[in-house]
């Protein structure tokens, strides 16, 4: 692509002198030509990363500008909102992305697999299943993802504006790259990490048949491409914050089991609650053949994946639900639960928000 190249966006006028002023004074944007001279008609501006041509009786719409800055108090006057003479709409907003987390939605709600929820073909060739259909009022995104073929993945380097994000490799492998953690990553089968808010990183390759389960706080967010960053970028300070959080790597084979929460399971603490500073907890529990009960919690969010194996979900209230893997549910806090009839193989991902959420026994 030539470098010389330059784009213009192309905006009406019924008379260039009323808005010569507002573009240079008002957005303070440079004048770049005009003409032709006795009664200038065309005037091109430039500024802010943006190029305008506007033209008097342009037969186009005013269209909209969207100006980013780190500091909009200070940027026209700290108008926010402002229209130029020639119609034009002039918005400004804040440079740097910030999580907008919306209120939770509580409800009781499950997702089966063989209910056949449509997958969908997202970023990088990926395909996604929806594990929680209403998202809870948009307030977290549950996805199955799965890349049918496997081999390089077309990613690039990249970060999310969010309040928390998990990978959590449910089969085959798969290689990633993240900020100041050195050489390649590869996740295995009951591997996860946390991507702190801002890390950069990248898929590289994955393995034929590759699932993941992705957890994103909120549910819409923010991808940013960073042309610039460079994957990988070497080993920095383990103990290094983003936003508050640190990179959490765990690995299943160096996992260790304790009772979990609920009788009747073990599980393993995948390190996130303390990496966290408590946002998110996530375990992955196994029925151990013991007697289980009721219980309530006061999580905000409490998601659960079947990996393996089956159970009968009974929660006060509510039909009781035979799951199996790839089945997914979720319990609102207060919300009296039990897990029955649990197979020798039952195998449970549950992620909580916050982390340190207390469980009471019925």
């Amino acid at each position: 692509m030539s470098s010389d190249c330059i784009a213009e966006v192309l905006l009406p006028t019924q008379e260039l002198r009323d808005d010569l002023p507002f573009f240079t004074q008002v957005l303070g944007m440079r004048l770049e030509t005009i003409f032709p001279a006795d009664d200038p008609s065309v005037a091109s501006f430039s500024g802010h990363g943006l190029r305008v041509r506007i033209e008097k009786g342009a037969d186009v719409p005013p269209g909209r500008i969207r100006i980013m800055t780190d500091h909009p108090e200070q940027f026209a006057g700290g108008t926010l909102k402002l229209t130029a003479p020639n119609g034009t709409e002039v918005v400004v907003v804040p440079k740097t992305p910030v999580a907008q987390i919306p209120e939770i939605q509580h409800e009781f709600t499950v997702r089966r697999l063989k209910d056949n929820a449509p997958w969908i073909i997202g970023r990088a060739g990926m395909h996604y299943r929806d594990l929680i259909e209403s998202r809870l009022g948009g307030s977290i995104i549950a996805s199955h993802i799965r890349i049918p073929d496997g081999g390089p993945v077309p990613d690039s380097v990249h970060y999310h504006t969010v309040g928390f994000q998990l990978i959590f490799c449910y089969k085959g492998w798969v290689d990633v790259l993240y900020e100041d953690q050195g050489d390649t990553l590869r996740l295995h089968a009951g591997d996860c990490v946390t991507q702190p808010p801002g890390i950069r990183h990248r898929v590289v390759e994955a393995s034929a048949e590759i699932e993941v389960i992705e957890i994103g706080v909120p549910a819409e967010h923010i991808t940013t491409i960073d042309h610039d960053f460079t994957l990988p970028n070497g080993k920095g300070d383990p103990s290094r914050e983003w936003e508050g959080q640190t990179f959490v790597h765990h690995v299943k084979a160096n996992a260790r089991w304790a009772p979990f929460r609920l009788p009747g399971f073990v599980a393993r603490d995948t390190g996130v609650t303390h990496g966290t500073k408590g946002v998110a907890g996530i375990h992955i529990a196994t029925f151990d053949g013991g007697d289980t009960r009721a219980a309530v919690h006061d999580a905000d969010i409490h998601f659960t994946f079947v990996m393996t194996g089956g159970l009968t979900l009974i929660a006060a209230g509510q039909p009781s639900v035979q799951l199996e893997a790839g089945d997914a549910f979720v319990i609102p806090p207060g919300l009296a639960a039990q897990y029955t009839d649990c197979s020798d193989d039952l195998e449970l991902l549950e992620v909580a928000l916050r982390g340190d959420f207390v469980t009471t026994l019925c």
